[in-house]
């Protein structure tokens, strides 16, 4: 049987890789320190599971590796059932984040991914695999922190996008969508939001695609719904962002 020898561990020491008090420790802040550098960065963004959740994952995940890791060394057994049963609850932890807003959209999905991963990476902890551990660390949080801009500016320039659309009374839908048709815009799906109706505003969630050339060309959706938010009926609009 080979033997993995991960590069950070040798160059720590053979301490590193055992179960000794100082390798246990080292892996048990590492994983609250990475967890916390994750989850302070979801709560920055006033996300759903903030960074007291990020650290209980990470550190549940790694305490259950590292109790998978000395039962089979006691025992002389190749089976990781804590670790397999942290999976499913880190699963069960990441869908019960996902929240449904009006219309059934989801919302807290990259929390809930995030959750999951910083699991992921505490089992990684836990096992004592640090260079997979460092590597997946940035890159996760390249992916929270760098990539989001980068995300916002393609979606900016899709063809597709969804707005939510306050009106002061619902009677000025129909000149509201006579103004998308004029300025090139199609639209794919009208929602009425019921959680309004006796609220004085009639609240809509609408699909639209951009048509005219012009418009795919030389403007952006944050142009168009400023030039939307002109109209002296629109009480409020914004583009949804998942």
């Amino acid at each position: 049987m080979n033997t993995v020898i991960d590069p950070i561990a040798s160059l720590l020491g053979t301490w590193s890789s055992g179960l000794g008090a100082g390798a246990v420790t080292l892996r048990i802040v590492l994983s609250l320190l990475l967890s916390t550098i994750i989850g302070c960065e979801r709560a920055s963004k006033r996300h759903a599971a903030g960074l007291r959740t990020f650290m209980l994952v990470s550190l549940a995940s790694t305490v259950a590796m590292l109790l998978d890791v000395y039962i089979n060394a006691a025992t002389d057994s190749d089976l990781f059932l804590l670790s397999a049963a942290s999976v499913v609850a880190l699963s069960i932890i990441s869908i019960n984040s996902i929240l449904f807003s009006s219309g059934n959209r989801i919302k807290g999905l990259t929390t809930s991914v995030g959750l999951w991963t910083c699991g992921v990476i505490g089992l990684s902890i836990g096992i004592g695999f640090y260079t997979v551990t460092l590597v997946s660390f940035l890159a996760a949080l390249c992916s929270l922190s760098w990539f989001p801009q980068l995300e916002i500016y393609m979606k900016n320039r899709s063809n597709h996008f969804e707005i939510r659309l306050e009106l002061t009374n619902s009677r000025y839908l129909q000149d509201f969508t006579s103004v998308l048709r004029k300025l090139g815009l199609s639209i794919d799906d009208i929602e009425l939001n019921p959680a309004y109706v006796n609220s004085g505003l009639s609240v809509y969630s609408i699909a639209v695609s951009i048509t005219s050339p012009e418009l795919k060309k030389y403007k952006t959706h944050a142009e168009i719904i400023e030039a939307l938010r002109t109209l002296e009926y629109v009480h409020y609009i914004n583009e949804m962002h998942l």
